[in-house]
């Protein structure tokens, strides 16, 4: 506990900060250490788990009070463990209000369980293809989620009807019995068996949700893919998860992209890779190529004497960066193509006129050192 940073700067607030600003940041921090944008970074995975350990304490009414007030003592469930013969008190001092509902299981350290709770989130795959990847889009996505029921409106109680406090619990969802041992009076918190946790008694359940004031519905969810983005990335679309219970905040919706190969364009990082065929003419002679882009085709010079392999660049002919200004290159490797199947009349045009070492300096520099190596 004592190795543990503050939680405000884990977030990157000050101390008092309002819901908003703690939830704000919360967002900013989770999508940047995010596992699946960092995958392998151990670092940005232990930063994401700080994050999150951080903002379950701050986004929390009660946790927040009893951080604010006695540290990350006040809300490490391994603090005071072994407490369960002290009846909820210790020295005159109260850890009931203390500790909650996280100490709920140990001797005297009883506490409310039904306060807010956050929403699951819902992850799902997209499939777009390269030139969406590259200039962005707009796509319908269909979910299945929880929603409130439109019968009873989120109380889980037959319209007409009431919803009461449980009487067993007073409301809290918890029990407390009492044990004597040779150590004193040990207190057990359980689970209310009258309302479950939940602090209310319906008892007249809505027949659409059966009292649990959610229904699972389908839902058209329409997300905007930012330009450059990368296969496998994953998108946060806060609030669009599943609904949290007891008025606790919605979940987000996990987009991860899925990018369809492209017949022609190779993507590396914000760089494209073309491969281009030329004919044997065009490389001997030069020639005035039309290379396509994922903007169009443009065209480029070679010179004559153009190798096979050759490789040149096209200046922000790449994919646009995320959220950022300028974009990559595209590179073109030449592709000297044979020509194949030659009349009689052309085979030997070709040994007379263009078979000869004068025409091909990289071989007769090969033939030269061969013949120096078997002297």
């Amino acid at each position: 506990m004592a190795d543990k940073r503050d939680y405000y700067e884990v977030l990157g607030v000050q101390k008092g900060a309002s819901d908003d600003e703690i939830k704000k940041a919360y967002r900013k921090m989770s999508k940047k250490y995010h596992p699946d944008l960092n995958q392998g970074d151990k670092t940005a995975e232990e930063k994401f788990k700080e994050v999150n350990e951080a903002y379950q304490v701050l986004s929390d009414p009660e946790k927040k009070e009893r951080y604010d007030r006695f540290g990350h003592a006040g809300v490490d469930p391994n603090f005071g463990a072994g407490g369960g013969g002290f009846n909820g008190g210790f020295g005159g001092f109260d850890f009931g209000d203390i500790f909650g509902d996280i100490f709920g299981g140990f001797g005297g350290f009883g506490g409310r369980r039904n306060g807010p709770r956050r929403g699951a989130d819902i992850r799902q795959n997209v499939e777009i293809s390269f030139n969406e990847a590259a200039f962005g889009c707009q796509k319908s996505i269909n979910i299945s989620k929880m929603d409130t029921c439109e019968t009873c409106h989120g109380t889980g109680a037959k319209p007409g009807t009431q919803v009461s406090t449980c009487g067993r619990c007073n409301g809290t969802g918890q029990v407390q019995t009492q044990q004597r041992t040779m150590l004193g009076y040990v207190t057990n918190v359980t689970t209310c068996p009258d309302c479950h946790g939940t602090g209310k008694i319906i008892k007249e359940p809505c027949r659409d949700c059966r009292g649990t004031g959610k229904v699972r519905r389908s839902k058209t969810i329409e997300i905007n893919i930012p330009a450059g983005i990368d296969h496998g990335q994953t998108m946060q679309v806060s609030g669009k998860g599943e609904p949290g219970d007891r008025g606790g905040p919605n979940g987000d919706l996990l987009v991860t992209i899925r990018i369809r190969p492209h017949d022609i364009f190779k993507r590396d990082g914000n760089n494209v890779n073309v491969a281009m065929p030329v004919s044997f003419v065009q490389a001997a002679l030069g020639a005035t190529l039309k290379v396509p882009t994922i903007d169009g085709v443009v065209e480029y010079d070679i010179p004559e004497g153009t190798q096979s392999g050759t490789r040149f660049r096209l200046r922000g002919k790449g994919i646009p960066y995320v959220n950022g200004r300028g974009r990559g290159d595209q590179y073109v490797t030449v592709n000297v193509e044979v020509p194949k199947n030659l009349t009689s009349k052309q085979k030997e045009l070709l040994r007379t006129e263009f078979d000869s070492d004068g025409n091909y300096k990289q071989r007769k520099s090969f033939m030269d050192k061969m013949k120096d190596l078997f002297k």
